[in-house]
């Protein structure tokens, strides 16, 4: 006999509707990105729009996996990554590597774990275990 208080046990039909939701959280997520363009690419912008977690964690396998092309990182990330590193974006774009390193952000292969990170504040030292530019970025920030 088990003795766990109803209240603390998930029933069949909650345990059913997590699952059927968590197997079609990818199809939701490029459904959204098909239908909705628009409201997509403004999520993706907006790191601080709060998200059911799986939902988010699926967004940014999209992401990682080449999802919505439309979607530029060195856009909304790297103004993000730039300040982990301590740096201003005015700054860092008077330098004349600017474009290769926007350019290594638009081509990055973990955008999508960058999305992520970026929006739970990832530390400079998470960041620099992953971000193709972070070197650069630290060399750029001995120099300020």
């Amino acid at each position: 006999m088990n003795h766990t208080p109803k209240s603390s046990r998930s029933s069949w039909w909650d345990r059913l509707c997590e699952r059927t939701y968590r197997a079609t959280t990818p199809r939701l997520v490029r459904e959204i990105e098909a239908e909705s363009p628009g409201a997509y690419s403004e999520m993706l912008k907006d790191l601080k729009t709060p998200l059911e977690p799986a939902f988010e964690r699926e967004v940014a396998r999209h992401l990682d996996r080449g999802g919505y092309r439309a979607f530029v990182p060195a856009d909304t990330l790297m103004p993000a990554m730039l300040q982990r590193f301590g740096l201003d974006k005015s700054t860092v774009a008077a330098h004349v590597s600017y474009p290769s390193l926007r350019g290594n952000c638009n081509a990055c292969p973990v955008a999508g774990y960058c999305w992520h990170a970026m929006r739970r504040d990832a530390d400079v030292d998470e960041c620099r275990a992953f971000c193709p530019n972070a070197a650069a970025f630290d060399r750029q920030a001995e120099l300020t």
